[in-house]
């Protein structure tokens, strides 16, 4: 494979791997924000249960914008902090969530933070104030921010960075190939699938270059002009090699030999010996 279609090849495959890592983000994005719901609804069900409401609805839980989430209640309700310190802690290590979160208990008229807190990993490490006040009894809305998921939001800039780099790449395999193309001169002869350029000393196919000795292109271009004819061999010697240097016996074979390696990619044509004569040059088209 050439340099050409690697690069094409390997623009589609960066491109493929991007829009990959695009959908895998969402569901990832997705179960994480479903996983939170669950957390959050088995929350809200454990203070109504420590305010001995069994009949009360817990609201949809709501993202209030990246990584944070609002719990809310249909009625008021009454707790100690510690209470919702302990029974968030517990809910999230069930859900596997992480451990890095601010939680802050917002009343529901004023708009004012009547309690909040930051756990850094474990409650030991976290800031937990004022754990021993009750809250009165009010509407209140609790959310929390998980504050370690920030290299979430490099997700698009990682995927736009991998589409356009997978399209560079395809552009730039498509502009070598589109120049090989160009720079391939119009004087050639037509040899099955290739293209045989006899004054460049090289055959093409499909944008792939085969390069030819002398000798090579001197034969080939006798038997491109008399397709699947017999060739004798004093014929062949005598055009090729008379005032060109000393002929060796072996020399019209060998070359041959050469010619029909350069062209086994093409299987509608091939160099036959017709024993004790010469050589033809068979083509099935």
């Amino acid at each position: 494979m050439n340099k050409s279609s690697t690069s094409i090849l390997s623009g589609i495959i960066i491109i493929i791997i991007s829009l990959w890592f695009l959908n895998d983000s969402k569901d990832t994005d997705k179960m994480f924000d479903e996983r939170v719901k669950v957390s959050l609804r088995s929350v809200g069900n454990q203070l109504l249960l420590i305010n001995q409401d069994t009949t009360s609805l817990i609201l949809p839980i709501i993202a209030l914008e990246e990584n944070k989430y609002q719990l809310s209640f249909q009625k008021p309700l009454s707790f100690e902090p510690e209470q919702l310190v302990s029974i968030i802690n517990a809910s999230f290590q069930k859900a596997k969530l992480p451990s890095n979160y601010l939680v802050e208990t917002v009343q529901c008229e004023a708009q004012e933070v009547a309690y909040s807190y930051q756990v850094l990993n474990t409650i030991e490490n976290s800031i937990v104030p004022c754990v021993g006040r009750i809250l009165p009894e009010s509407c209140y809305t609790i959310e929390v921010l998980f504050t370690d998921l920030k290299l979430s939001s490099n997700k698009p800039i990682v995927f736009y960075a991998l589409l356009i780099c997978g399209f560079i790449v395809l552009i730039l395999g498509v502009y070598k190939k589109k120049k090989i193309l160009e720079s391939v001169p119009e004087d050639f002869a037509t040899l099955g699938n290739f293209k045989f350029y006899p004054e460049q000393n090289k055959l093409v196919m499909q944008a792939k270059e085969i390069s030819l000795s002398k000798k090579e292109c001197e034969l080939l271009e006798i038997f491109v002009a008399n397709p699947n004819q017999i060739i004798k061999r004093d014929e062949l010697t005598k055009k090729v090699w008379e005032d060109h240097g000393v002929f060796v016996g072996r020399s019209l074979d060998t070359y041959i030999s050469k010619l029909r390696k350069k062209l086994e990619a093409d299987r509608t044509i091939k160099i036959t010996n017709v024993h004790g004569v010469g050589y033809k040059l068979e083509m099935n088209n």
